[in-house]
């Protein structure tokens, strides 16, 4: 039968549980390699309107880095609704806060089609700024992005 496109139904999907240490890796490579595969394009049975992508647990989030200059020159900003109510922040201090885990989550929320599947795919992220997570019975599989592209990590020191 030739010319039958396959078309996954959401019981019939598989999640696998990844688990991604981020020490030392590239904010936007780690964000849209996550985002990849909470979205399940890396999978042979894709469907664009069904949610079969894995669940992934990011750990370490706190030691993620920036190339270049970003560290101090990215600015997040949010809008608190009120006029003159705009506010920014730059990466640096956001890392260094109380929740740096927020700047993987919006990376890859930002990687996600928006939308009620972009949100639900979205709740299938796990981001940790420690090395522990409460996943273990999940038995996740380890994914090493760095070895995937010697560009998705880079340690801090400034490379010649």
């Amino acid at each position: 039968m030739f010319g039958k496109t396959h078309s996954t139904k959401t019981a019939e999907v598989e999640k696998k549980w990844l688990l991604i240490d981020a020490k030392g890796l590239v904010v936007g490579r780690l964000a849209s390699i996550v985002a990849m595969r909470l979205r399940g394009k890396h999978k042979p049975s894709f469907t664009p309107h069904v949610d079969d992508g894995d669940n992934v647990i990011v750990v370490n989030a706190d030691k993620v880095v920036f190339t270049g200059r970003k560290l101090d020159q990215k600015v997040y900003y949010h809008y608190s609704g009120y006029i003159g109510g705009i506010k920014e922040r730059a990466a640096k201090s956001i890392l260094e806060g109380k929740f740096p885990e927020r700047i993987v989550e919006k990376a890859v929320e930002r990687m996600l089609p928006r939308g009620p599947l972009g949100k639900k795919q979205l709740g299938n992220l796990r981001v940790y700024k420690g090395p522990d997570h409460p996943h273990a019975a999940q038995t996740p599989t380890v994914l090493d992005v760095a070895k995937l592209n010697p560009k998705n990590s880079r340690s801090a020191e400034i490379h010649g």
